[in-house]
């Protein structure tokens, strides 16, 4: 299959909210919740993709003939490329029946596993969906990365303790999470985390730790001092705060915070390998992409991750090529325009 095969089936086995829609910009769904849209005023997903197409790339030809290397190291594991699969839950109330959130984490973390990359998977209000994902990391070598909400302590720890069992290969979690109903409704409280109650929970993990959700240079900061070992420039794609900037605006100034200190991945409205080049020039060191890989796996299953990876993956090496870097350590903001 190619990936309009891949996008026309995906159209029969989604929706009604969302589209799979030729390219993901977040018009079609606007502040449709449920659904894959942003809380009012229902921008947000739309001004995440519509500011990495503000940025040029400089082409510069005049350079050795090469194969980009697009391999890409953190937590000292080489993975194929800087591309990861983003976070997401609630699949049959926002995006269909055909799958569980816990069938969607099947499918998604041995795809990824297979092909050199790592999914982050979401939590939800039932505990059996982040369980489910550590097995299904588990099979596929440990490798995975289950994103916790910002539950009380004692559930986080609880939850820790399943993750560190499976000796999976990271955790993470998604404080943008905080300000949800169900997080607030919990006894002992949930929801905000001091640094001093994030340090204790990443000592608790005891294994690489990503905080999502930052979306200023304070924030990155504080995750560095909680002694994150990675951190995601996210907005949600504005599903749990509308009016917010998009995440490429805030990327430039966090990077120049905490770059070095801290491994930096940026999520939301990426939807091209020149996408991602963009956000590796503005200073990211990887990238998470979410719904244009759902929209794939309803289409066709691993075939549609694979599909999709590898038509991403093209782009970012294509425009490697044109823009003169040979691998990812040469892409800087030298390669963009205006910066």
């Amino acid at each position: 299959m190619n990936y309009n095969e891949v996008l026309a089936a995906a159209r029969d086995q989604i929706g009604p909210y969302c589209k799979a829609c030729p390219v993901c910009n977040g018009r079609a769904c606007g502040n449709a919740m449920p659904g894959p849209g942003c809380k009012y005023p229902g921008q947000t997903a739309a001004r995440n993709f519509d500011k990495w197409q503000e940025i040029c790339v400089n082409m510069d030809t005049l350079c050795p003939n090469h194969e980009p290397d697009i391999s890409f190291t953190m937590f000292g594991h080489t993975f194929s490329s800087p591309i990861f699969a983003a976070p997401l839950g609630a699949l049959k109330l926002h995006y269909g029946d055909k799958f569980t959130d816990q069938e969607y984490n099947a499918i998604l973390v041995k795809a990824a596993a297979e092909y050199g990359s790592m999914a982050l998977t979401g939590d939800g209000v039932d505990p059996a969906i982040m369980k489910a994902s550590v097995v299904d990391m588990g099979k596929a070598g440990g490798m995975g990365c289950p994103t916790i909400k910002p539950w009380n302590k004692e559930f986080v720890f609880e939850k820790l303790d399943v993750v560190k069992a499976a000796n999976i290969f990271c955790c993470a979690m998604d404080v943008d999470g905080a300000g949800l109903p169900f997080l607030k409704a919990m006894n002992p409280n949930a929801g905000s985390k001091s640094v001093s109650e994030m340090k204790e929970i990443i000592d608790y993990a005891g294994i690489p730790f990503i905080i999502k959700g930052i979306m200023t240079p304070d924030g990155a900061r504080k995750a560095v001092q909680a002694g994150a070992s990675g951190i995601v420039v996210s907005n949600h794609g504005g599903r749990v705060q509308g009016g917010v900037p998009s995440t490429a605006e805030v990327l430039p100034s966090i990077v120049d915070a905490v770059k070095g200190q801290t491994t930096i991945l940026v999520d939301g409205g990426i939807r091209s390998g020149v996408d991602v080049f963009r956000a590796l020039a503005l200073g990211a060191d990887g990238v998470l992409i979410g719904r244009p890989i759902l929209t794939a796996i309803y289409g066709a299953g691993e075939e549609g991750y694979k599909v999709y990876m590898d038509k991403i993956v093209s782009e970012l090496k294509s425009t490697m090529t044109m823009c003169g870097a040979a691998s990812l350590k040469d892409i800087d903001r030298s390669k963009i325009w205006g910066f």
